[in-house]
């Protein structure tokens, strides 16, 4: 049997916690130890990949579909994840999540990260209940204004929800470099805990404004889109591996895509998207072992854009 093989074995059996090595920033690394950086307005640690469910997780009440995608999170907990991200945007992925969480006991190291998505401000705060339900879970941990929309009345909203301790965090989220202008705006003048935008070994306007701010203003950053709604991995499919990605424990591209996103300081975590149990546990590796230095993450980008 082959390392992967192994190592997804091991995974598999157990949640695994977290050790200490430093790198490029406050992070978390050991060879076989997750990776993580904390969440700068409280310190709280998360690892550096987590769940999306856009589209992956909108099966509806499919019972067969279902179980696959309690698979897929089961796996995704058994590599250590916590983070899990939703939308009222994103179908059934809700209900789908909830199933999911109520076969699995609801593991205690969740992290539930949802979004309101409605125009109406006075409306916000019974689809917010509507998703907590969909969920199961007593609060979520974290709640985002999705893609701005009505985000003055919606994080007013947030806000006052953190105040009266019924939400942890709050933040306000973006998608395929739309509206950055605003977002900064945003950004520059309320006090937000995370932001969601996206980036990717070929998508990073990011790194020209959004991630300085972010550094500066303490605001954590999660990142969607990190394979491009799996445009990348696809271009990528039957490719092999350079000979460079051994040397930061890579055994395919997927963690590539994800190491480069997770090896730049001022990202917390990627939340790639999967149908499949076993990517979910292939992403979850790229959550251990050496990230790459600045020199590799240009020679990532080269290759990459060289290969697609």
């Amino acid at each position: 049997m082959d390392g992967i093989s192994n190592k997804r074995r091991m995974l598999a059996g157990a949640v695994v916690a977290c050790g200490g090595h430093a790198f490029a920033a406050p992070l978390l690394a050991a060879p076989g130890v997750l990776l993580t950086r904390p969440i700068p307005s409280s310190g709280e640690r998360l690892p550096v990949v987590g769940l999306g469910s856009w589209i992956t997780f909108n099966v509806g009440d499919d019972p067969a579909a279902r179980a696959h995608c309690t698979e897929v999170v089961r796996a995704f907990f058994a590599g250590g994840g916590r983070l899990i991200d939703s939308s009222p945007m994103y179908g059934s992925a809700q209900a789908v999540i909830g199933h999911a969480l109520a076969q699995l006991k609801h593991p205690p190291s969740l992290f539930a990260a949802d979004k309101v998505w409605i125009g109406s401000g006075a409306r916000g705060p019974a689809q917010i209940e509507a998703s907590r339900a969909l969920w199961g879970v007593p609060r979520f941990d974290l709640l985002q204004v999705h893609n701005l929309l009505a985000w003055e009345a919606h994080l007013r909203t947030l806000q006052g929800m953190k105040a009266a301790g019924r939400l942890r965090y709050v933040g306000i989220t973006t998608s395929e470099g739309r509206r950055h202008d605003e977002l900064v705006r945003i950004m520059q003048t309320q006090p937000l805990d995370f932001i969601q935008v996206s980036y990717n070994v070929l998508d990073r306007e990011v790194e020209r404004r959004i991630l300085p701010l972010a550094r500066e203003r303490k605001i954590a950053v999660i990142v969607n889109r990190p394979f491009r709604q799996g445009e990348l991995t696809q271009a990528l499919a039957g490719q092999a591996l350079p000979g460079w990605a051994a040397e930061i424990g890579c055994s395919s591209w997927a963690q590539v895509l994800l190491k480069f996103i997770a090896s730049h300081p001022d990202v917390t975590c990627a939340i790639p998207a999967t149908s499949k149990p076993a990517h979910a546990l292939d992403n979850m590796l790229a959550a251990r072992g050496p990230l790459p230095d600045t020199a590799l993450r240009r020679r990532i980008v080269a290759d990459v854009e060289r290969r697609t």
